[in-house]
């Protein structure tokens, strides 16, 4: 059944302008359509790859979250960390850990859940940075701008990374922590390296 109406389309595929015969025509030419098919039945492979992925990777961490004893490898997968930091945890007793063979550590689920059950120890601050603290926000200087980074202190002053860490420590100097950098308020650095 032919039709004498003349519809003006974009192509979906190339998007091109053509006339169409049909007022449901989304193609200009038979090429345009069945590379569109292909294109749709790629993704459609894409699409059924990542959820088979997803599914295997949540399937891998369900097996790991119902074992009892994990290896340092299975308990760096299921925290999300590398193994190196597992290591840091149990060498600080953070994290109980047997030795069971040479090269093979065993945590168990017990301990590894008791991690995170722990409530972490808040720092003290000292009364005298405490003090420091007070007097500095009364004077309104808490702000970035009139802080140095650690390193502008390093090549204003030319000291050495070491000296500067132990000066901090010692006179409670208070640092804000920002991203990458730490600050540290000018008026105290200055009236301590002048």
């Amino acid at each position: 059944m032919s039709s004498n109406i003349q519809v003006q389309r974009i192509c979906k595929h190339c998007g091109t302008e053509f006339t169409a015969r049909t007022t449901v025509t989304n193609y200009c030419s038979d090429k345009c359509s069945k590379a569109a098919y292909k294109a749709r039945k790629r993704a459609e492979k894409v699409q059924k790859s990542t959820t088979e992925t997803k599914q295997i990777k949540t399937q891998l961490i369900e097996e790991l979250k119902a074992k009892e004893f994990l290896t340092v490898t299975d308990v760096s997968k299921l925290i999300g960390c590398s193994r190196q930091n597992i290591y840091k945890l149990i060498h600080t007793g953070k994290l109980k850990a047997t030795n069971i063979l040479e090269k093979k550590t065993i945590v168990r689920r017990c301990d590894l859940d008791k991690l995170f059950k722990e409530v972490p120890e808040i720092e003290t601050i000292p009364e005298q940075q405490k003090q420091v603290l007070s007097e500095w926000k009364e004077a309104g200087a808490f702000e970035i701008t009139d802080c140095y980074t650690i390193n502008e202190v390093l090549e204003k002053y030319s000291i050495s990374e070491t000296a500067l860490h132990n000066l901090i420590k010692r006179e409670s100097i208070p640092k804000i922590k920002k991203g990458w950098y730490a600050y540290v308020p000018k008026p105290i650095i200055d009236k301590l390296l002048i």
